[in-house]
């Protein structure tokens, strides 16, 4: 049995992922509230049972799933079982939420970060007992990407790169853009840069590639002192942005997530 954990304000996000889920594995070995449970059964008896019976846990993490006691009763509940080897506790993590201190210590699925398509290969192969060469074994992701506009405005794009909790000694960044290094100008516009560089057909994804701007600034990323882009279309038309990458180690570089403000 699959249990899909979940607050009822994230069904439109979660569903798309039981209707795949139930195509491969058949709707009976779903447990997804929207279709699991009828008015007319207990969903405390019904959900116990299922509990009882599920061998795979996702817990889809989000402010709102959180906040909720019935579902931290669920999670909190498979957390028993897999401490007793009966059932696999996988955390998938829906929005910025801080995620809890307890799922830091395991591999949890970020679809937040790395998007639902790649998000659904992961747990297709959780539940198939598969690891692929491109599983990422995620943990808390300090730093964060914000687009001040939430789209290109003026032909302009905004960004800040924010350390949330403590300080990143390095700060080496790629803003990702469809866009050729004539069409565009950037700048980071209150630190002072190493280098910047335009990068043509990076490898950013499976089977996906985009042009990007790099920059190696001087100071760290520290917390409350944002690191500040601008991107302008030299024609004026929008930019077309394609998110955030970091330098985690020697040639090795990952997505942030990216927050609308």
């Amino acid at each position: 049995m699959i249990f899909l954990s979940l607050h009822i304000k994230d069904q439109e996000a979660v569903e798309p992922i039981a209707i795949k889920l139930s195509t491969i594995y058949g709707k009976e070995r779903v447990f997804y509230d929207g279709w699991s449970t009828q008015p007319c059964e207990g969903i405390m008896g019904k959900m116990e049972q299922v509990l009882m019976d599920c061998e795979f846990f996702f817990f889809f993490v989000s402010k709102n799933s959180l906040d909720s006691d019935l579902v931290k009763l669920e999670w909190q509940n498979a957390i028993y079982k897999a401490s007793q080897n009966k059932a696999k506790l996988i955390p998938v993590k829906l929005d910025d939420c801080l995620m809890p201190a307890i799922f830091l210590q395991t591999l949890y699925i970020d679809i937040f970060g790395t998007g639902m398509e790649y998000a659904f290969r992961q747990m297709v192969d959780v539940i198939n007992k598969q690891l692929t060469k491109n599983r990422i074994e995620q943990t808390y992701e300090n730093v964060r990407g914000y687009n001040l506009l939430s789209k290109s405005v003026n032909g302009e794009l905004h960004l800040e790169v924010r350390a949330e909790t403590y300080v990143e000694p390095v700060s080496k960044y790629i803003v990702l853009l469809h866009h050729d290094e004539n069409d565009v100008e950037a700048k980071c516009t209150n630190n002072v840069l190493i280098r910047q560089a335009f990068m043509k057909d990076l490898d950013v994804g499976e089977n996906y590639k985009s042009n990007g701007i790099f920059f190696d600034i001087v100071r760290p990323t520290t917390p409350g002192f944002p690191i500040k882009f601008l991107i302008k279309s030299k024609n004026g038309s929008p930019i077309r942005f394609n998110g955030i990458m970091r330098s985690i180690g020697e040639n090795m570089i990952r997505h942030i997530p990216i927050i609308d403000e």
